[in-house]
């Protein structure tokens, strides 16, 4: 098959969850442009809307739906929304996430409703899209994690900002979806879904002077992520290009931990 075909997700339905973030919307249009009928989610209804009427603006197939992560019916109605609407998804980009905590020292209910979205309803919402896969046929499974999930902080890099301590939860929670990732793989051997996880580096959101100067010298590329560098492994783990790809965790870190 050529190269161009392998890539290609023309007849594909794609969900992202968390689709309105800043890594959201660079998975839904990365995917749209491959030629994938993109669903973004998110609490934010007029967010999420307004982001899906820029894509469209742009050409690209976005629609928007809203779904609560932590509230297992509405999980269960998007799930048959996108089945009435679709009838059938074949990729789930696992992206959304919350960031209740402020730092290590943050008040412990905070972690304890971090998890509620970010533990829990992950694993309730990525239990019931991947029954919507299976009964598509089969497709893939997208987590998206963080460096963050693979390696303790690197305090320097805050030095001379006021951004503080970062927050305890959010390795916690990425370091267990790396591996969930692979026990989704082996877990569903034979039902032809594919799980891999992505783990990115910090992107450029116009972060303080003073902690790009620190984070990009330690860079091998010299700078952040920038909004197209996750487009292409995400293309690549959805589309047939990477269907020998499985129970894999990707780091895009531009060299940093090279």
């Amino acid at each position: 098959m050529n190269v161009k075909d392998l890539l290609s997700l023309n007849g594909k339905i794609a969900l992202v969850s968390g689709g309105a973030g800043l890594y959201g919307r660079c998975i839904a249009e990365g995917l749209a442009e491959a030629g994938a009928t993109v669903i973004i989610a998110s609490r934010n209804k007029v967010k999420i809307e307004e982001t899906a009427e820029t894509f469209r603006a742009n050409g690209l197939i976005v629609n928007a739906m809203t779904v609560d992560q932590s509230d297992h019916e509405s999980v269960i109605r998007l799930k048959k929304l996108i089945l009435d609407r679709y009838g059938r998804l074949d990729v789930f980009v696992n992206n959304a996430v919350t960031r209740p905590m402020k730092g290590y020292g943050d008040d412990i209910a905070r972690f304890a409703e971090s998890m509620d979205v970010n533990a829990t309803g992950m694993m309730d919402i990525l239990r019931e899209m991947t029954d919507l896969i299976m009964q598509s046929g089969g497709g893939s499974i997208i987590n998206i994690a963080s460096m963050m999930g693979m390696f303790g902080p690197d305090l320097s890099n805050y030095e001379g900002t006021d951004m503080g301590t970062p927050p305890p939860d959010y390795f916690f929670h990425n370091a267990g979806l790396i591996n969930l990732t692979r026990y989704m793989a082996r877990v569903l051997a034979g039902k032809n879904v594919r799980v891999n996880c992505i783990s990115p580096g910090g992107l450029f959101n116009n972060q303080p002077e003073r902690f790009l100067e620190n984070y990009c010298k330690k860079t091998p590329l010299g700078r952040m992520a920038n909004n197209d560098d996750i487009k292409g492994i995400v293309v690549l783990l959805a589309s047939e290009a990477g269907a020998y790809i499985n129970g894999e965790n990707i780091l895009m870190d531009g060299g940093l931990h090279a």
